[in-house]
C-alpha cells in the first residue's frame, strides 16, 4: 500500500490514507448511525470517533516495530488479515448486513416526539454510535494495515511521525466531510442509501482482494499478470 518510505513526505502519505480511510469509506456508515439521533449527538459521535481514529492510527504508526515484535507479525500478515476482514465486511454491505453495527430496531425512528430528538435511542446515543463506527472508521482494518506497513517500512522516527501525522490529518478530513454532508444525506430516502451502500460494498470487495493479494506478493508468492 505505502511501500518503502525512505523518501516519503506528508503529501504522499496523506494521499495514501485518503484512499484507504477517506470520507468515501466512512460517510455512509455515519449517515446510518445518524438515524434516530439528534444533530448534536451525531456531531459528538463524529468528533469522538475522529479523535479516537487519529489516536489509533498514530499509535499504530509510532509503535509498529514493537507491536510487530511482540505479536511476531510481519507486514505481509497484517495485509492478509486486513484484506480478509475488509473483504468480509464488504460482502456484508453487498447483502445488506452491516457488521459491527447495532440493529435498526435499537432506534425508534418513528417516535411521535420527533424522530431526531435523540430520546428514542435505547442506549446512550453517543456510546452506541461510537460502537457502530468501530470497524469502518475508528479501527479500520485498511487504515491500521496501511499505518503498520508504512511504519514497518520506515527507517527513522521522522518517517514514522510523518505516517502518524498523515493518518491524523485524514481523520480530520473525514470529520469535516461528516459535519458538512451528513445533514444533507440523512434526508435522503433509505432506499437510495442502501443502494449506495451496496454499490460501495462491491467496490470495497475489490479493495479487500487487492490488499490480500498484495500481502501474498509481499510473502513472495508469484502472481501471474494479466493475459495478453
Amino acid at each position: 500500500m505505502i511501500g518503502c518510505v525512505e523518501s516519503l513526505n506528508l503529501a504522499d502519505a496523506f494521499v495514501t490514507f485518503v484512499a484507504v480511510l477517506g470520507p468515501q469509506k466512512v460517510l455512509l456508515s455515519v449517515v446510518r448511525v445518524s438515524r434516530g439521533r439528534s444533530v448534536r449527538n451525531v456531531r459528538l459521535v463524529a468528533l469522538y470517533a475522529a479523535v479516537a481514529a487519529a489516536c489509533v492510527g498514530a499509535a499504530c504508526a509510532l509503535a509498529a516495530p514493537w507491536i510487530a515484535a511482540f505479536f511476531h507479525i510481519t507486514t505481509a500478515s497484517v495485509e492478509l488479515s486486513a484484506g480478509l476482514v475488509f473483504f468480509v465486511y464488504a460482502v456484508g454491505l453487498v447483502f445488506g448486513v452491516h457488521l459491527g453495527e447495532e440493529p435498526e430496531n435499537g432506534h425508534d425512528g418513528h417516535a411521535a416526539a420527533g424522530e431526531n430528538s435523540g430520546e428514542n435511542v435505547l442506549e446512550h446515543p453517543v456510546s452506541s454510535g461510537l460502537r457502530d463506527l468501530l470497524l469502518p472508521f475508528i479501527v479500520s482494518p485498511l487504515g491500521v494495515a496501511a499505518a503498520m506497513e508504512g511504519s514497518l517500512s520506515a527507517h527513522d522516527w521522522k518517517a514514522r511521525a510523518t505516517v502518524a501525522a498523515a493518518y491524523a490529518a485524514v481523520a480530520v478530513v473525514d470529520l469535516i466531510a461528516v459535519l458538512a454532508f451528513t445533514p444533507l444525506m440523512r434526508r435522503a430516502h433509505p432506499i437510495s442509501l442502501e443502494f449506495l451502500s451496496r454499490l460501495l460494498g462491491v467496490l470495497l470487495i475489490a479493495v479487500g482482494v487487492a490488499v490480500f493479494l498484495h500481502g501474498l506478493s509481499t510473502l513472495g508468492v508469484h502472481l501471474a499478470g494479466p493475459a495478453r
